[in-house]
């Protein structure tokens, strides 16, 4: 009866590690940020473009992907995913967590209207 107990509990230890595992979560986060700073990215390019402004503008940005948001977002990953298979399911890092998703996106979200205004101020200048 006792063993049946252990495995009960060994069994519903790992289905809670199999839910909450922050090196997944965020994998999940960086590649949906990705898509969605690209998705940006090409809709406000091809919107500066059809104004006839900037034509080096999209492969500037295009430097700055690769380059920078690349990098930036794999810097996100590196430092959950060393983590143990404890730790990974571990809820106290909630909050560490919270915060990395929150300027993983506010830099997704906001990088390409930054680098389109800052583009056009150049095109502008010009």
């Amino acid at each position: 009866m006792e063993t049946a107990l252990q495995q009960s509990a060994t069994e519903t230890q790992k289905r809670k590690a199999d839910v909450l595992d922050w090196r997944k979560k965020i994998s999940d986060h960086v590649a949906f940020a990705l898509l969605v700073y690209t998705g940006l990215h090409i809709f406000l390019t091809m919107s500066a473009m059809k104004t006839g402004q900037a034509s080096l503008m999209p492969y500037a940005a295009l430097v700055v992907l690769v380059f920078a948001i690349i990098p930036g977002c794999r810097q996100f990953e590196a430092r959950w995913k060393d983590l143990s298979d404890e730790q990974a399911a571990d809820p106290a890092l909630a909050d560490k967590f919270k915060r990395d998703c929150a300027v993983l996106w506010l830099l997704a979200i906001g990088l390409p209207v930054l680098l389109t205004g800052f583009f056009k101020g150049i095109a502008a200048l010009s």
